[in-house]
């Protein structure tokens, strides 16, 4: 579940750190978000992660942040989004780097 305040906030924080139209689903209890379609981000239980690759995953790992737990089971991890540190999504500067590599991951998947 995502509260409204959770969203509103995260969306504003996006819309505001990127170029890219920043849209957003609900899904499953949570919510979707896409960067010109591309699908990069998930909230859920008022927490963002951010689409990874090999490529991204170590800045993730470095702040000792971890994948998306979709069932609460650390045994069925979806390792494919792993969680945005928090002070990040405060940091416009940072925040618009975070992004575009999250989209950039997005790209490369879909091709």
């Amino acid at each position: 579940m995502v509260t409204t305040d959770f969203r509103d906030f995260v969306l504003e924080q996006l819309r505001r750190a990127s170029r890219a139209t920043i849209t957003h689903r609900a899904m499953f209890g949570g919510v979707g978000v896409y960067a010109e379609g591309l699908f990069f981000a998930i909230m859920a239980d008022d927490l963002l992660y951010f689409k990874v690759d090999d490529e991204t995953r170590p800045a993730f790992e470095a702040r000792g942040m971890g994948p998306f737990l979709p069932y609460d089971d650390p045994a069925r991890p979806m390792r494919g989004y792993w969680q945005l540190p928090g002070e990040v999504l405060e940091e416009p500067t940072e925040l618009e780097a975070w992004v575009a590599d999250a989209v950039a991951v997005a790209r490369r998947a879909k091709k």
